[in-house]
């Protein structure tokens, strides 16, 4: 799924913090040359004050796009911006101290020396930033871009994205149309597949987007084109290579200096992006402490019933083939994937997924086949999921997404099988409150996940929540 917009916001925390600590430096330095006094926080109408001028600097650098390309501007239009930014945080400061009738106990010669220096604050620090990064291409990389070009023009292709590389994008890879250099490296880039390879390479490793940039010569490649938006990865193309095809989201954007035409699963705003990851933290932070509680309680019987490890980890594949550990509390036997592999043939999932309902790994497993032990406790009333909150916090996953892979799962994986990764893991997603005890066939898996990657909005997630709340009591009930 495109975000691009998104991933700027994201890539910009930085300078949200920045600005933030700026500000909060001046208003302290404002309050120590007019009172003489190191600490502006022992007076209620100041602490007040610095409260609310710190939520309407993070309000107004989103309402304003205070840094909407701030990598893109020069001095001069830096400045300008910077002023107008302070400008509209001093007045909503000043209208806040009106309407609340405390002008009188805030000094004005605060509000003056605030608006002198915080500006030159935020303007310098983010200055000195911007050339750090610029130095440092690859230290803040979010998007892995894909190269795919011919040999002809590759040295220039690569030049010109690292030029403009705005985006922050980290250079993967390249992938030659005219012949294979596969091994070879152009510009310290690796080549690494030929046109007929490529599709293999990104279902098999982590690549966010393609930007694809023929020569002249070279013919349009529409068997491949075909196969990359199959795999759910976003790609753009060079305009003057287009053809017409209908199928999904279509956009003209600009990377580096060349115009594209972009294709994706679905598209999502800055907004609706930064709702979903608020709503991730905020869930991230309470599932946590929840975790903390259910540890006290379920730790010691893990130990007594299968002595080892409390918390089981295992490597797993996130968006666009993004690699992560995943962390459950224990809930099979220690040898549980030496087992796995003895008891392929008895997979009740058709499809790239194991499953069994009456799985003898697990915790408390009887031998002839009975459910009833701890392992099946935990995993009945889903506890053994809640250690997943800290893989949400951190941001490998999100409260809704799709069930991430393992590896092996995953280098199984066909063209559209990817496209279901095109976005973060959830926690729970459309399969597991479409009757994930029912669904037998990884198609129908597959088919669930690229629907509710391509329908997605913040009211899916928040209905996905509430069935899945609704499943794990009716689970807990049926017991």
């Amino acid at each position: 799924m495109y975000k691009r917009e998104y991933e700027g916001w994201m890539k910009h925390m930085d300078f949200i913090l920045i600005d933030m600590l700026c500000l909060q430096l001046a208003f302290c330095l404002a309050y120590v040359i007019r009172n003489h006094d190191i600490n502006p926080y022992t007076v209620l109408v100041y602490r007040n004050i610095a409260l609310y001028i710190e939520l309407v600097d993070v309000i107004v650098i989103f309402s304003i796009g205070t840094l909407k390309g701030v990598l893109r501007r020069g001095h001069y239009k830096e400045f300008l911006i910077t002023v107008k930014h302070t400008v509209v945080v001093e007045a909503l400061a000043l209208l806040y101290l009106f309407v609340f009738q405390r002008s009188e106990d805030f000094s004005r010669s605060v509000m003056l020396y605030l608006t002198l220096l915080y500006p030159l604050f935020s303007y310098f620090t983010r200055e000195l930033w911007k050339a750090f990064l610029k130095k440092k291409e690859n230290l803040v990389a979010g998007q892995s871009l894909l190269l795919v070009t011919s040999s002809d023009i590759a040295k220039n292709v690569v030049d010109n994205v690292r030029k403009h590389n705005y985006a922050g994008y980290y250079l993967v890879g390249i992938v030659l149309l005219d012949q294979d250099m596969t091994g070879r490296k152009i510009c310290g880039i690796p080549v690494v597949a030929n046109a007929k390879t490529a599709p293999i390479y990104v279902c098999q490793k982590w690549v966010d987007e393609v930007l694809v940039i023929p020569s002249e010569t070279t013919p349009y490649p529409g068997e491949l084109m075909k196969q990359l938006e199959e795999t759910g990865v976003t790609v753009h193309m060079n305009l003057t290579k287009t053809v017409n095809e209908t199928g999904k989201k279509k956009f003209v954007e600009k990377i580096g200096n060349y115009t594209v035409l972009t294709t994706s699963m679905n598209y999502a705003t800055a907004g609706e992006l930064l709702v979903k990851r608020l709503m991730d933290i905020l869930g991230g932070l309470v599932g946590c402490l929840l975790t903390g509680v259910i540890f006290l309680f379920v730790a010691p019987m893990i130990y007594i019933s299968s002595p080892g490890p409390i918390f089981f980890a295992q490597e797993r594949v996130g968006e666009n083939g993004k690699r992560f550990k995943i962390y459950k509390f224990r809930s099979m036997y220690m040898d549980a994937e030496e087992r796995k592999k003895e008891l392929m043939s008895r997979n009740e999932m058709q499809g790239l997924m194991f499953k069994m309902e009456a799985d003898p790994r697990i915790i408390g497993s009887g031998s002839n086949g009975t459910k009833k032990g701890l392992g099946w406790f935990i995993r009945k009333t889903s506890l053994d999921e809640f250690p997943q909150f800290w893989n949400v916090l951190k941001g490998d996953m999100s409260l809704v997404g799709t069930r991430p892979p393992t590896v092996d799962e995953w280098n199984q994986y066909d063209y559209h099988h990817r496209a279901r990764m095109a976005i973060k893991p959830g926690i729970t997603g459309m399969w597991q409150v479409s009757g994930r005890s029912d669904i037998t066939d990884f198609e129908e898996v597959v088919k669930l996940d690229k629907e509710y990657i391509e329908n997605w909005n913040i009211g899916l997630d928040i209905k996905i929540l509430l069935k899945t709340v609704l499943v794990v009591f009716k689970g807990v009930g049926s017991k």
